[in-house]
């Protein structure tokens, strides 16, 4: 492994964004240089990924270890072994008292001394070992928990995300994820250790002395049992009501700094503390609630234990005097009473842990059971080269709200067909269901009923993998990742050469964009591209869809972002691109559907309820043929041209969206 610094790079020199020294700097590049030479070879992993969902029971703790069951079996003998050595010592004592001090044999206490020291030594190497292993297998466990739950997302639906917060998402990644790290690494360990040495102290204790033991456990365990017992049922729903109140928090955080500029821009910042205020304060409730409980259930293991040893030295004590129990035997039994207890407490500590694993194990679970809304079949072959002919089958659709039922229908009945190599624009209201005609040949979503078909072939008959590799898809709010301009746009075609980068910029007229960038194509673009305007973003976006080469190419409102000197690059571009490929093209600027082939005005019959029925095709044409109908686009059409030809000076609010007979623009489900 070398090291040269690259210009840009955060090793040495501005970075890409100008900004001098943003990494480490070059006096200490050396000195990097050197820790890097000390980094072992990680192997790079490729994981395959399917979008069948895997036939798996419902997620349990038992179940997920048990691929890790014999990496585990070696953590427990390591642990059993470190149990023996800790347990050894107030045997040694028994002995030093007994056979050296009663007695005045000073042999017997050197050696005994000796012996204590191998014993700790011993069980401070096997701690050392204990820990170093339950480690390494928690992170191991750990990262197959993480790549499962991450690989699951990958696989659910666009509903899903659509009716999910994100906050809530993170939460199962973040917070949940860190819980069962903290379970598996120590935790579940640390149970078996304490459980063990609980055992074992109880099985040496009853061997010294019969009637002491019963003495002590007859008075002690029940209490224990019983507030064992109340801490388990209380403490559960304690924790389940703080993985819903974090969730809430993380929820509330990821919502307010995606909208941090319509939050800035309305003046909301002291409206959006306070409510985090609200959320933080009913956070510090539920977790005051589990600091209740457990101090409680901790404070009465103590009171126990100092009952305990009352009673060891009480009834030990008149024993030792009658002679019926050796003094050693006495001191012994208090350091194994200490040594019984310290687990006990250990062990509710312990339980905390396993409850808030627990209720991330129930989270995670309902999670993972989950199945997705468009499901690959087991039977789907693959879709061969696409000619270009899209076919929607009498389609009926409607969303589903958070708990799967179907709202009021969005298409009912809709028939349309887009011949090969044809470009058709599809324009009506807002509402009337334009975005999801295109999400449907995209087979984000299923219909309800009917069929769609490329080239004859209903979509749920292919896989999803040899579908959308074919398909271009351009959203209307495009989205750049965290890296460069080159990896933003080569990330649909991740090997593709840089004469086809540099073609696919040209081609959209985003070539002007990148040598105006500091760095060009290497300019780092901040997440989702804030520091882009967006205008450029959506030029990206297009690049990024064009350099797939796709058969169909689909635009949901692609053009609505860029001022009019940059819509006319890309017209001219798409004139070139969309040469001998089929294109589907939502549109409310009614200028690109004047150059379509063909034009669909889509919405809901006039008279009908929207609560019973949805929209389908009410015209469909070329440009002329529907101007010369003098129906629904012709009456959007001339308000369109009223409204361009108007000077500025006398245009109307209400005239803004007046292209598309619509008086706004609204993302989501129902656009």
């Amino acid at each position: 492994m070398s090291f040269a610094p690259p210009p840009g790079s955060p090793f040495g020199g501005p970075t890409a964004s100008g900004t001098p020294y943003a990494g480490i700097p070059p006096e200490l590049a050396e000195r990097a240089q050197k820790l890097l030479e000390k980094e072992p070879e990680h192997t790079v992993v490729v994981p395959e990924f399917t979008h069948d969902v895997p036939a798996e029971p419902t997620f349990t703790i038992r179940r997920f270890l048990a691929p890790s069951r014999w990496p585990l079996v070696f953590a427990f003998v390591l642990v059993a072994l470190e149990t023996v050595t800790l347990l050894a010592g107030p045997l040694l004592v028994q002995l030093g008292v007994d056979e050296g001090i009663t007695v005045g044999n000073t042999d017997v206490l050197v050696k005994v001394g000796f012996a204590f020291l191998a014993v700790i030594i011993v069980n401070t190497l096997l701690g050392w070992a204990r820990g170093t292993w339950t480690t390494r297998v928690g992170e191991s466990i750990m990262e197959r928990l993480r790549m499962r739950v991450f690989t699951h997302l990958q696989r659910l639906s666009l509903s899903f995300y659509e009716r999910e917060k994100a906050g809530v998402i993170l939460t199962r990644m973040t917070s949940d994820v860190e819980n069962l790290t903290q379970l598996f690494q120590e935790g579940l360990v640390q149970m078996v250790v304490q459980g063990l040495t609980v055992v074992a102290i109880a099985v040496i204790m009853a061997i010294a002395d019969i009637r002491l033991t019963a003495v002590i456990f007859g008075l002690l365990v029940p209490i224990l049992v019983i507030a064992t017992v109340w801490y388990r049922r209380e403490s559960k729903d304690a924790y389940d009501d703080v993985r819903d109140r974090v969730s809430d928090v993380l929820g509330d955080l990821t919502e307010t700094l995606s909208g941090i500029r319509t939050v800035t821009a309305h003046n909301r910042a002291e409206h959006n503390v306070e409510h985090h205020e609200t959320l933080v304060a009913e956070y510090r409730s539920a977790n005051l609630v589990t600091a209740r409980i457990g101090a409680l259930f901790g404070s009465i293991g103590d009171t126990v234990g100092i009952f305990g040893q009352i009673v060891v030295l009480g009834v030990g004590g008149l024993l030792v005097r009658d002679g019926q129990m050796s003094l050693g035997t006495l001191f012994a039994f208090l350091l194994y009473l200490n040594l019984l207890f310290a687990p006990v407490q250990q062990l509710v500590q312990l339980y905390t842990t396993y409850q808030q694993g627990q209720s991330s194990v129930t989270k995670l679970a309902e999670l993972l059971d989950l199945m997705p809304a468009v499901v690959e079949s087991p039977s789907a072959v693959e879709l061969p080269p696409i000619e270009g002919h899209i076919e929607l089958d009498s389609v009926d659709f409607s969303y589903r709200d958070s708990e799967g039922r179907p709202g009021r229908p969005v298409l009912s009945g809709l028939n349309l067909s887009v011949r090969r190599s044809e470009t058709l624009v599809v324009v009506g209201p807002t509402g009337a269901g334009k975005s999801t005609v295109a999400k449907l040949i995209a087979r984000f979503y299923d219909p309800v009923s009917g069929a769609v078909r490329i080239d004859g072939v209903d979509l749920r008959d292919v896989t999803l993998h040899s579908l959308r590799t074919q398909l271009g898809v351009v959203p209307q709010e495009p989205f750049l990742f965290h890296g460069t301009v080159r990896d933003n746009l080569l990330f649909a075609s991740p090997n593709a050469t840089d004469e086809e980068l540099l073609d696919a910029c040209d081609a959209v007229g985003v070539s002007d964009l990148v040598n105006r960038l500091p760095h060009g194509l290497d300019t780092a673009v901040h997440e989702r591209g804030v520091s882009l305007s967006a205008g450029e973003r959506q030029l990206l976006s297009l690049g990024r869809a064009f350099l797939a080469k796709p058969r169909v190419l689909i635009l949901d409102e692609a053009t609505s972002n860029i001022d009019p000197a940059t819509e006319a690059k890309v017209e001219h571009a798409l004139d070139l691109l969309l040469e001998g490929r089929t294109a589907v093209v939502v549109a409310h600027r009614l200028a690109t559907a004047a150059r379509a082939d063909r034009i669909a005005v889509i919405d809901r019959e006039p008279g009908r309820d929207p609560e019973t029925t949805g929209a389908k095709v009410l015209e469909l044409g070329t440009h002329d043929e529907l101007i010369a109908l003098g129906g629904r686009y012709a009456e959007m059409f001339a308000t369109w041209e009223q409204h361009i030809t108007r000077p500025p000076e006398t245009a109307t609010p209400d005239s803004t969206n007046a292209q598309t007979g619509s008086t706004g623009s609204r993302s989501g489900p129902q656009a």
